[in-house]
């Protein structure tokens, strides 16, 4: 049998913080065929978070495989945890592939994840939605919050936070004394993934609302391994992603912008540092560019 996990990479950003990275590896492919671990996850590289302290950890999202989840576990007790604790970020599939893994703990979710998950519950366990691979049995969120919802991992306090960036059940783990943000998928290294482009509006709101928190450091899901190892991103991740959104908005206007490539479009994020150049998000920034525009204009 493929070892699924062979390119599963264990990065340390802080000494409490393990990063479980998998993709960006040249020729490789999870599955022959169109499938959504290799499109949607894989080709962008894709990282699941462990804050562990004492013998507690805390998951954040249980990556796009179970074979992922249960190496993420093995490696974490053989550390010496003993107590875990699932926070997903949101529902989409490359980041609550896993559950079955964690399927006697707690999983905690927004109400609108436990909702999208429910509602969809039949084709996702069909592989039916989205494509193949089936997640099945699909295992739900065991406990829901709305707003925010403090947590003590092990003595470290953190809060989590709902947002509407990218999808609109997100939630985001902000670990204060650290100044700390795990950032899931409310922002990407190169750029956001646009799912929901009629809210664009209220995911600016919110990445501005996240950006007060004056993080020192951010953790995406999907960004750059060497940076996510080195520690993550600064706080100009979050205002890169806020200009990029910004750009969207000005393309349903402006034409010229719309036959820019995605460096040009995004070249002052780039000179800064704030984020780096990856050149699969070329098609998701066309892909992006499709949704945002109107059928007249594309």
């Amino acid at each position: 049998m493929t070892d699924l996990t062979k390119h599963l990479r264990v990065l340390k950003p802080h000494p409490a913080v393990y990063a479980f990275y998998d993709g960006r590896v040249p020729g490789y492919h999870f599955a022959e065929g169109q499938n959504w671990v290799d499109e949607g996850a894989l080709s962008l590289g894709i990282a699941s978070y462990a804050i562990v302290s004492e013998h507690a950890a805390l998951i954040y999202d249980t990556h796009v495989s179970v074979p992922h989840a249960k190496a993420i576990r093995d490696i974490l007790s053989r550390e010496g945890v003993t107590s875990f604790t699932v926070v997903l970020s949101h529902w989409h599939l490359d980041h609550i592939a896993g559950n079955e893994a964690f399927a006697d703990c707690e999983i905690i979710a927004t109400q609108r994840t436990a909702d999208h998950l429910r509602r969809h519950q039949a084709d996702i366990e069909a592989g039916t939605h989205d494509g193949p691979p089936a997640i099945a049995p699909l295992v739900m969120p065991t406990r829901t919050f709305s707003g925010s919802l403090a947590l003590d991992v092990g003595g470290i306090q953190l809060e989590l936070i709902e947002a509407n960036i990218h999808s609109d059940d997100a939630a985001v783990i902000w670990w204060p004394s650290e100044r700390l943000l795990f950032a899931g998928d409310t922002m990407e290294d190169t750029v956001t993934y646009v799912v929901e482009p009629d809210n664009l509006e209220v995911h600016l709101a919110d990445l501005a609302r996240l950006d007060a928190l004056a993080p020192a450091r951010i953790l995406p899901n999907h960004g750059d391994p060497d940076i996510i190892a080195a520690g993550g991103y600064t706080r100009g991740f979050n205002r890169a992603m806020q200009q990029y959104v910004r750009a969207l908005i000005r393309c349903r206007t402006e034409p010229e912008l719309r036959e820019l490539p995605l460096r040009e479009l995004i070249r002052g994020p780039i000179d800064t540092g704030w984020i780096t150049y990856f050149e699969p998000y070329e098609e998701i920034h066309r892909g992006n560019l499709a949704k945002v525009l109107s059928p007249a204009e594309r």
